[in-house]
């Protein structure tokens, strides 16, 4: 199975198009019991990216500024490099992008 890592670009202030919804570090936290819950994702990775912080990494750094100036619905939820949710997350897609990646179910 090739490394899974699940980053999580988000704010502790929710998003103003996403009133009602839950923060981006609770839906950080969610996704984990969740995936952790359905799957062996011993070898997954989990990262949280606040985009009011500068990071130092150059490739993350661009993606905060593109949520910012693009006004995208966050949190964002990256599978390795594929964008799999914008705002309120969806497990359907993020299972399936999981799947793809050769992650396994848990039995039982």
């Amino acid at each position: 199975m090739p490394a899974i890592t699940i980053t999580v670009y988000g704010s502790e202030q929710i998003c103003a198009s996403c009133v009602g919804a839950p923060g981006s570090k609770d839906t950080y936290e969610w996704l984990q019991a969740a995936i952790g819950r359905k799957y062996a994702s011993d070898g997954v990775q989990y990262n949280y990216i606040d985009i009011n912080q500068t990071q130092p990494d150059a490739g993350q750094q661009a993606y905060v500024e593109k949520i910012i100036e693009e006004d995208l619905f966050y949190p964002v939820v990256w599978i390795n490099d594929k964008m799999v949710a914008e705002g309120i997350p969806r497990l359907k897609p993020i299972y399936q992008a999981l799947e793809e990646l050769g992650l396994e179910e848990i039995e039982g």
